[in-house]
């Protein structure tokens, strides 16, 4: 924590690449990480539309269920698989990996905040709606 309450936090969006050999994407949610708040969080909103528009024929069945997985791993617990027992931090650095996958992490970036849920909530509004 900073001398004005302030704690920092990570962050890596998260992209659909309905095609991976064309390089066309879009930013589908965000998933953050704020040690000091033992927090690590994934907001989603994918717009179909926009994704059909890069490639007609797109598993949105799939891509919603790959969304759907990475919220999962960040609540923990059973939804998380075999990353239940993973500390959050683990948590976020599993899923902020370089892949090669519909859904994939961007890199990751820092800030600073004192409500990391919010925090959440402002960049999915700011980077992907």
């Amino acid at each position: 924590m900073t001398s004005d309450g302030l704690d920092l936090f990570e962050y890596a969006l998260l992209r659909v690449v309905p095609r991976v050999e064309r390089g066309e994407l879009i930013n589908a949610g965000v998933v953050l990480y704020c040690r000091a708040h033992s927090y690590v969080t994934a907001r989603t909103a994918l717009d179909e539309a926009r994704l059909r528009a890069l490639d007609a024929d797109v598993d949105l069945a799939g891509v919603r269920a790959a969304l759907g997985a990475v919220e999962g791993v960040c609540r923990g617990g059973g939804a998380a698989g075999q990353a239940a027992g993973d500390d959050p931090g683990r948590r976020f650095r599993w899923l902020v990996a370089p892949r090669s996958t519909v859904v994939q992490p961007g890199p990751v970036h820092t800030g600073l905040t004192r409500d990391p849920e919010a925090e959440a909530e402002r960049l999915l509004a700011l980077l992907v709606r």
